[in-house]
């Protein structure tokens, strides 16, 4: 309930009729229902709403309600056999604007030794993005298009899902809920079973009904009060962590990541030997008879080979016939060739001790030889400038940013964006990833001065090493000035990131306008991470202008939180 009215929009939720907006009501209703009891069995109320009668039982000492054989439930607690519970933190797909936020669920452990055979509780938008106009679907997501389902499947389902299937990365939080605090969770799901609310994207997501359902394992914890206007899904696990609710993490690498790990196993003369057995330009029998290529290189081709096979069938680049016919081949090729060693993947940084999403700013400089300030506020989340530490490499998604400057008695608005989305994918030997980036704002890069409103759908390549990454980029730009301007803009960007503990990132413009006017914009930032919440940013700003020219030397101070 939140002031007096339950986020549960689904009637069959509730007893009275007035139950969703009457918590009097319900409770009257519930006590009712409990004490008169028509059926016995899993049709009862006691047997639909566990929690309720747990909790009622707990709060007003109820020793005498009828007894009732809640069978379903049974098999299903005795199935699932609660014991721990873990929260599922599969990180951002660097090409989904959808799942750039990344997505969080909870898995409940069993007495299983293999956490695979456990199943995981998910709730999520009933709708797929895939088969979706993406505005349609950013819209209707953002304004409650959509209702929102829970779901308990395998959890070996979910990882196939995620890592397979989408390519991402997965974190896993165990957290230290006791066995009958994660029965307490369970008998509150079983009563939303079937039921459904609205989702919303910022706020009633999947990592809101996570915190809800982890408040109802221990309700001491007070999760949802930390956030106000949205709940991003890897702040949730921030917040569990300052709560000391996580005990431990797990990190399960993606088939995009082992398959990156390949191409530096390989040697650069096998490195297109892989991709192109799998597209048949090449003979497996050849490649195991060549002399020339070690054992060791011929396990590799062929491990790799079948990576690359199930990515390219997850695809849907082949048939399920093809890829069966081949996986059985490669499978007893590799088989035939011995043991080989194992594959070992470096963890990467936890996102946990990465930067927090809300970002404050304060900055002091000299643009054109007069003094400026500056001061800026950004409620979500990573721009490529912010440190990169426990975030996917080339990824931008920014909500509502806003900068303004001031120099004597003057306040102007730098920027203020009201969405930025960036995703700058290295390319390379299995992955021939497009590079794209989109933004809605007002800013005060076009040829005259005063804060415009902008917008640009571009596109490019990108490439990188261990060192950093170089990207290029066409970005067709729209602007309303006095009147409707166009333009097209060409982009060469360099960021140099290799330590943790400061990057480059440079990026040459130039731009050609429908009246044929030509524009260089140049942007430097030199930064410095001093912890895990403060940046401090060295910048340098070049803008081409119809009258005269401007340059901004600043230095810019970072707090997030």
């Amino acid at each position: 309930m939140v002031d007096g009215e339950s986020e549960i929009d689904d009637p069959k939720f509730f007893l009275a009729k007035n139950g969703k907006n009457n918590a009097q009501a319900e409770l009257n209703a519930t006590l009712d229902a409990l004490f008169n009891e028509k059926t016995f069995d899993d049709n009862s109320t006691a047997c639909r709403f566990p929690a309720r009668k747990r909790w009622l039982q707990e709060q007003l000492n109820i020793q005498n309600l009828v007894t009732v054989e809640c069978t379903k439930y049974k098999q299903v607690l005795k199935r699932i056999d609660p014991k721990s519970a873990t929260l599922i933190f599969p990180a951002a797909h660097i090409n989904s604007p959808a799942s750039m936020f990344g997505h969080t669920f909870l898995r409940i452990n069993s007495a299983y030794k293999s956490r695979l055979l456990s199943y995981a509780i998910n709730y999520a938008a009933d709708a797929n993005p895939d088969n979706t106009n993406a505005a349609v679907f950013a819209i209707k997501g953002l304004f409650g298009g959509y209702f929102g389902k829970y779901s308990l499947l395998p959890y070996y389902d979910k990882l196939k899902e995620y890592r397979e299937t989408e390519h991402r990365d997965i974190w896993e939080y165990d957290l230290n809920l006791k066995e009958d605090e994660v029965e307490r969770m369970l008998e509150h799901i079983w009563e939303l079973n079937g039921t459904q609310s609205y989702y919303y994207f910022f706020t009633e997501n999947c990592s809101y009904n996570m915190l809800w359902l982890i408040e109802i394992a221990r309700p001491s914890l007070h999760l949802r009060e930390e956030f106000m206007f949205d709940v991003i899904p890897l702040e949730t696990a921030h917040i569990l962590k300052e709560k000391d609710v996580i005990s431990n993490s797990n990190y399960r690498p993606s088939k995009r990541t082992i398959l990156l790990k390949y191409e530096n196993l390989l040697n650069s003369k096998n490195l297109t030997i892989p991709k192109r057995l799998v597209n048949s330009e090449l003979k497996i029998d050849d490649i195991i008879k060549n002399k020339t290529i070690t054992l060791k290189q011929k396990q590799y081709i062929l491990e790799a080979a079948i990576e690359y096979l199930e990515y390219s069938f997850s695809r849907n680049n082949m048939s399920k016939e093809k890829y069966l016919k081949m996986f059985h081949l490669f499978s007893k090729k590799r088989a035939a060739l011995g043991k080989g060693e194992y594959i070992s993947i470096k963890t990467p940084e936890n996102p946990l001790d990465g930067h927090r999403a809300v970002r404050i700013n304060s900055a002091f400089g000299v643009r054109d030889g007069e003094n400026i300030g500056f001061i800026g506020f950004r409620p979500a989340y990573h721009d490529i400038e912010d440190p990169g530490y426990g975030f996917l490499r080339g990824t931008e998604i920014e909500f509502l940013n806003i900068e303004l400057s001031f120099k004597e008695k003057e306040l102007e608005v730098e920027e203020a964006t009201l969405i930025s989305i960036t995703s700058l994918a290295q390319r390379s030997e299995f992955f021939d990833t497009l590079s794209w980036r989109t933004k809605l704002s007002w800013d005060k890069n076009s040829l005259i001065e005063q804060t415009s409103f902008t917008a640009t759908l571009g596109a490019g390549y990108s490439w990188g090493n261990k060192y950093g990454y170089t990207y290029v980029m066409i970005d067709p730009l729209l602007y309303v000035e006095d009147g409707l301007t166009t333009a097209l803009g060409g982009s060469l960007g360099f960021v140099f990131d290799k330590y943790d503990f400061f990057s480059t990132n440079i990026e040459l413009t130039h731009r050609y306008y429908d009246d044929a006017e030509k524009q260089n914009i140049v942007n430097f930032s030199q930064n410095f991470k001093v912890s895990q919440n403060f940046l401090v940013k060295l910048q340098y700003d070049f803008i081409e202008r119809k009258l005269l020219n401007e340059e901004t030397f600043k230095v810019d101070f970072h707090y997030y939180f």
